[in-house]
């Protein structure tokens, strides 16, 4: 069995195991997926070390062939955000652009350079000296909040509009900011970049900037086909090309695709399909959206078994398991100070859910765009106290990833129905 059959199988027990959760656990999808996911991952774990199954074997070695780093990276991430972008609604991001952009810039900033300093400190109590560029690299690549895992629980709680554009909107922007740090500090890190102002901050803003430009030149060319189409079946061929060849362009040219898909997505799911709507009906319309609808579902579905899985491949000890346990406080502490305080500065000017700190701190969920960085390092380049930088990372990495998506996700639940609470009585109270 290849890598290409075994991604068969998984997405069918994906969707039979987001079939049974109906049922049965009737937890969160994205949750359920990932548990079972881990589930299956510990029981051939335990086969291929305790009872030696060749079966179980040869599955973790497909499982280690699969290049996580490239299938998401540079494959899955564009359809996956560009989908998440469509559902955004753009009058409402328009109210609260000051606060996401200065979430997304200064908070993806500030927590980068926080988790680099406890990471450090952390690591060394563990006897691994770990130089303060590569702990940096670890804050860059496990600071931006995950869209993928963000956008499907917030969608599926019906959270109120205020906090689900801040959540969504954070999300898919700063995952796109996330990308250009961990890409910048990378180059200092590993290809010698030099470290001073000027290339650095040139290598950031020719990223960022190339792939927001980039993102709206193909949304005008989308926009321009789509509309001037007369058949539905290539409107949506035509919205299939852009996180396909689109996304691909873009990281061939090496400017960020993943901000070039959430702005193309944006624009065609606002402009477009408004245009569009009023040209051929709603009827055309809704089914090229719940084309999307399905895609995202069935991707994310994908995601998070093979995330669950990625254990299978990991040589794993305790003093890992410990450090990327105490990683997930300082995660969580970096994300509060980096998130509060530009609420402080943001309160003076508007009134907002007291609850939006929290959500933000406890719901910013980290997925497989955080694994998919970790797994970006080189592998048997930098050892540090005997242990390879690549597995320290990805082990670390995998253990905040699996608290985020599994308990942090489950115990969000209180939070936002306390935010639809207040919201709703703040309703009574105005009329």
């Amino acid at each position: 069995m290849n890598a290409w059959y075994l991604i068969c199988f998984l997405s069918a027990l994906a969707i039979f195991i987001a079939f049974a959760n109906q049922y049965i656990l009737k937890m969160q999808t994205t949750i359920a997926i990932t548990t079972g996911s881990v589930v299956i991952s510990l029981l051939l774990i335990i086969a291929v070390k305790l009872l030696g199954d060749q079966n179980a074997l040869a599955m973790t070695q497909i499982v280690s062939s699969i290049n996580f780093n490239e299938l998401l990276l540079k494959g899955m991430l564009g359809f996956l955000l560009f989908a998440g972008a469509l559902e955004i609604n753009l009058q409402a991001l328009k109210k609260q652009r000051w606060e996401i952009t200065v979430l997304v810039l200064f908070s993806t900033l500030v927590s980068t350079f926080i988790v680099g300093y406890l990471s450090f400190y952390l690591f060394a109590a563990f006897g691994w000296p770990v130089p303060f560029i590569y702990c940096l690299l670890f804050g860059a690549l496990i600071s931006p909040t995950d869209p993928i895992a963000v956008l499907a629980i917030i969608k599926q709680m019906r959270a109120p509009e205020g906090i689900s554009v801040q959540v969504e909107g954070e999300s898919l922007f700063n995952d796109g900011i996330g990308l250009v740090i961990f890409t910048t500090i990378f180059s200092v890190a590993f290809y010698g970049t030099e470290a001073n102002f000027k290339d650095v901050a040139e290598l950031f803003f020719v990223d960022a900037l190339g792939g927001i430009a980039f993102g709206l030149a193909i949304a005008l060319v989308g926009h321009f086909l789509i509309i001037n189409s007369r058949d539905v079946n290539i409107r949506l061929l035509i919205t299939l090309t852009i996180p396909s060849a689109g996304f691909a362009a873009a990281n061939l040219w090496e400017i960020s695709g993943a901000l070039a898909m959430v702005t193309s997505g944006i624009l065609l799911g606002n402009i477009t399909r408004s245009k569009a709507t009023e040209r051929t009906g709603p009827e055309d319309t809704r089914y090229v959206k719940d084309f999307w609808h399905a895609t995202d579902s069935f991707l994310n579905a994908l995601l998070f078994l093979i995330i669950g899985m990625l254990i299978v491949t990991m040589p794993i000890t305790l003093s890992e398991i410990g450090v990327g346990l105490l990683m997930v406080p300082a995660v969580l502490i970096a994300r509060f100070i980096s998130v509060g305080a530009p609420f402080v500065l943001f309160k003076q000017f508007r009134s907002y859910d007291k609850h939006s700190v929290k959500i933000l701190t406890w719901g910013g969920l980290r997925g497989g765009l955080a694994l998919a960085m970790a797994a970006a390092i080189p592998r048997e380049e930098v050892f540090i106290g005997g242990s390879d930088l690549h597995n320290l990372i990805v082990i670390v990495t995998y253990v905040v990833v699996i608290f985020s998506i599994i308990i942090q996700g489950l115990t969000i639940s209180p939070l936002i129905h306390s935010s639809i609470a207040s919201a709703e009585q703040s309703k009574k109270t105005a009329n």
